[in-house]
């Protein structure tokens, strides 16, 4: 009976973040330049929505939606990742990722620490222009315990700076005259939100765009140790503020406690376990693509939870400071990204 009672209560909020999953994925399909991703839009839209409309009756939905679909959203991605993609694309992109991955969560932190914002968000908008946009930040927000508030200003920050990308890329790629390969692997490696680098990769040539995404599906992966790492941190943060707190000692094992489940979450353990299986050939392509589609529209519907959930009241608060952090660490990625391809002699 509780249980149906608790389903009963999903229901709602759950329907809710669909239809406007539906919405946006079809306003992106009418746009004639696809430069907004369904995700985005889908953001935007709930954070408009709670702006006037959001009653109580839907939270249970909304937090189930933004939090276990989410989870869930992100293992059905693994069925259309294959390790030999990175095999395939990993000598020339893993070089330059290890680089710009470094400048994200190095350079994010002293600057975050510069502009007085909290670790978390810091963290995010250094995970999004790192690693994969709002996939990056999904995955890594339940391990940190993120705020909803927190992830929608780390999307809104990392998605500005891939709309000025989008113009920007082909325009830089052709005045410094670079091969189809260069352009792919820079745009593959330092434009944040996979919608973007497709957008950006295909802008200069078919070649390029082919490329770029390659390199991208290669970046993703690097989700997997970004949070294993992000998992012993909040660990570590949690046991630290139990110590202060004068807790007992059981309390404070409790907090600090690192056992598997902490280093690697359990939709991650999905996640690889997608991928593994897909590498080997088990999953057809039609299961793989499908798989795809399904993980991406569970997506766009849990962060339209997670606006729904967020007023750009909340998102005020934060001040300039956030948007400043996403502007420094986003130009530095693209920066360090070329110099690296001049330095390996790609470019």
């Amino acid at each position: 009976m509780n249980f149906w009672k608790k389903a009963v209560g999903i229901l709602p909020g759950f329907a809710v973040a669909l239809v406007i999953a539906v919405v946006a994925k079809w306003l992106e399909s009418v746009l004639p330049i696809h430069l907004i991703g369904a995700s985005v839009i889908a953001l935007f839209i709930g954070m408009i929505i709670n702006s006037f409309w959001k009653p109580a009756w839907l939270n249970s939905g909304l937090k189930f939606t933004s939090k276990k679909i989410l989870k869930f959203a992100i293992i059905l991605l693994g069925a259309s990742l294959s390790i030999e993609t990175v095999l395939n694309v990993g000598r020339l992109s893993l070089v330059v990722m290890c680089f710009t991955l470094l400048t994200c969560f190095g350079g994010g932190y002293f600057v975050g620490k510069l502009l007085g914002i909290n670790w978390k968000l810091s963290n995010l908008i250094s995970a999004g222009t790192g690693i994969c946009g709002g996939s990056a930040i999904a995955a890594i927000a339940p391990v940190i315990d993120a705020e909803d508030s927190d992830i929608a200003y780390a999307m809104s920050a990392t998605f500005l700076f891939d709309m000025a990308m989008i113009v920007l890329f082909p325009i830089l790629g052709r005045a410094m005259g670079l091969s189809d390969m260069a352009y792919g692997l820079w745009a593959g490696t330092a434009v944040n939100d996979t919608s973007s680098v497709v957008a950006a990769g295909f802008a200069f040539s078919e070649a390029a765009g082919d490329f770029a995404t390659m390199v991208k599906l290669t970046r993703t992966l690097s989700i997997i140790p970004v949070v294993v790492i992000f998992s012993l941190i909040n660990a570590r943060m949690k046991r630290k503020e139990a110590v202060a707190a004068g807790h007992s000692e059981a309390e404070i094992a409790k907090h600090g406690k690192i056992n598997f489940g902490m280093l690697i979450p359990w939709f991650i353990v999905g996640f690889i376990a997608l991928a593994v299986i897909n590498s080997v050939g088990l999953i057809s392509v039609a299961v793989s693509t499908g798989a795809k589609d399904l993980s991406k529209f569970l997506m766009v519907a849990a962060l339209a939870a997670i606006g729904l959930n967020t007023s750009f009241a909340q998102m005020k608060k934060s001040g300039p400071a956030p948007m400043l952090h996403g502007f420094i660490i986003s130009a530095l990625v693209v920066v360090v990204a070329i110099a690296v391809e001049y330095c390996m002699g790609i470019v």
